[in-house]
């Protein structure tokens, strides 16, 4: 079993990702103390041909998975990483739910609006992140729901930090997107095209 209690985002996905690689183990265990590492160690092992399932126990979170022989490992999962050089596409980086400094319900209606002209990008629009408190446009009662919903629908990715989520008790009220770490943040933005920061 991994023991990757203590460590912050994105160590475990990291350690998860080195021992696959040096072992190539058929099962595998990794063990976290918050929900958060939980679904990123989860999606990370199902992005590398796995079945994996999270138990809690007690205040920890287990992750088990299990190589499906049907399914090829992907290195590393293509839905996340890949961009060409050439590519124009563009990602987002959001990182907080008001836009610009000041009064904070002129700058919460300003986000809004952004979110909802986003699509105005056309076809270059290719991936938005929401960190810090960025997140909180990603979860129930957020009036911006509706837009990046439609968004997702068009076919752009939406990562929403899941140690944030996990900072501000919400990983159980996102609603759109899928909860990601900081090796996932980094490297979208590594191989971004254009990176538009608000």
């Amino acid at each position: 079993m991994l023991d990757c209690k203590g460590l912050a985002c994105p160590q475990p996905v990291m350690r998860t990702k080195d021992l696959l690689e040096k072992e190539a183990p058929e099962t595998v265990e990794v063990l976290v103390d918050n929900q958060a590492a939980g679904q990123n160690v989860q999606r990370f092992l199902q992005s590398q041909g796995y079945e994996a399932e999270v138990a809690a126990q007690g205040g920890d979170f287990l992750i088990s998975g299990r190589r499906d022989p049907g399914k090829a490992v992907q290195a590393p999962p293509p839905e996340i990483y890949t961009c060409s050089p050439e590519d124009a596409r563009t990602l987002v980086f959001v990182r907080s739910d008001t836009l610009g400094r000041g009064d904070d319900k002129l700058g919460a209606g300003l986000m809004k609006n952004f979110l909802l002209t986003l699509k105005e990008m056309g076809p270059s629009l290719w991936r938005i992140l929401f960190v810090n408190s960025g997140v909180k446009l990603c979860c129930e009662g957020s009036e911006s729901l509706p837009a990046l919903q439609e968004l997702v629908d068009s076919g752009v990715s939406i990562l929403v930090c899941g140690t944030c989520l996990d900072f501000y008790g919400l990983l159980d009220q996102k609603k759109v997107g899928d909860t990601t770490n900081m090796l996932d943040i980094v490297t979208s933005l590594q191989v971004a095209g254009k990176v538009v920061t608000v």
